[in-house]
């Protein structure tokens, strides 16, 4: 495999151990605490690396609304994302955050730039919700660790993180193709979010700090899925085309399911399976669709 396949895989291998490796944090750890700290330090270290593009994009006031948009997609991310895998599981918590993200980017092209929503992307979206229905109706099994009565709550959330990721794909996308490095865009959107999210961390984070177990899972999410995750992606969509990324990206649920099941213990009913599978089928669909014509 080429260096850009290997550095996509392993950047979803790497997304995809973010809820097993939260899952070993005391119950007294906020999952909103978790998600703050991952981006107050992984979007202060990209920051920090990309620092010089990073201000030409910050300095461009043509962009700076489009910037903002991208740096709100990434406040509420990593809140909804963890607060999500929390109350509906590993498993679950990561497929619906990732499945959704692509459905609303699509809405956000059709709302915004005018583009039609296409048949395809009619088809995806119904195939996709349905997963989610099954797995709102019976997602986890006898003997998962996951309360039931949580996961419909953990599903709104992991729409709210896949709404907040497509607002930051869609706005960072925009001020690319102005002018700016994707590095650069990427850098400043992070590094803005950060400065909200350090708030959060402080408010929310002192059970984080209580042992030094606690503690190295918080560095580990912030510098592994966070900080290194991000750049070896940046190496992969560089030098791959959006077809092979799409497909690529896929090993993350596929990892996070497998460690859910292997490590943390959970336990999905053939619903909950059945409605893992639709969602990726959703989104597999979405991804071979052609580029929605604008509207004239």
């Amino acid at each position: 495999m080429s260096p850009a396949v290997w550095a996509l895989v392993a950047s979803c291998v790497l997304w995809g151990t973010t809820g097993t490796a939260a899952s070993f944090l005391p119950d007294a750890v906020s999952p909103l605490a978790i998600g703050a700290s991952t981006m107050t330090i992984g979007g202060a270290l990209l920051f920090a690396v990309t620092h010089r593009s990073a201000l030409r994009v910050l300095r461009d006031r043509a962009v700076r609304g489009w910037l903002l948009a991208a740096a709100a997609g990434m406040v509420a991310y990593p809140l909804a994302f963890y607060a999500s895998m929390d109350l509906a599981g590993v498993a679950i918590g990561n497929v619906v955050s990732l499945g959704s993200g692509p459905l609303f980017a699509a809405l956000l092209e059709w709302r915004v730039l005018r583009h039609r929503l296409s048949v395809r992307w009619m088809l995806s979206a119904g195939i996709a919700i349905a997963g989610m229905a099954l797995l709102v109706s019976g997602g986890h099994g006898a003997g998962s660790p996951v309360d039931p009565a949580g996961i419909p709550a953990g599903v709104g959330l992991g729409l709210v993180a896949g709404a907040g990721y497509a607002l930051f794909t869609f706005a960072s996308g925009i001020v690319i193709r102005r002018g700016h490095s994707g590095r650069g865009t990427m850098g400043a959107a992070f590094g803005l979010a950060a400065l909200p999210l350090a708030g959060v961390l402080l408010m929310l984070g002192a059970p984080l700090l209580a042992s030094v177990g606690s503690i190295s899972i918080a560095l580990y999410l912030a510098v592994g899925p966070m900080f290194l995750a991000y750049l070896f992606f940046a190496i992969g969509v560089r030098d791959l085309p959006s077809s092979t990324v799409t497909v690529i990206t896929l090993l993350e649920p596929l990892v996070a399911t497998l460690l859910a099941v292997l490590v943390v213990g959970e336990r999905l009913e053939l619903a909950g399976w059945l409605g893992l599978v639709l969602i990726l089928v959703g989104v597999a669909v979405l991804s071979s669709a052609r580029r929605p014509r604008a509207t004239t």
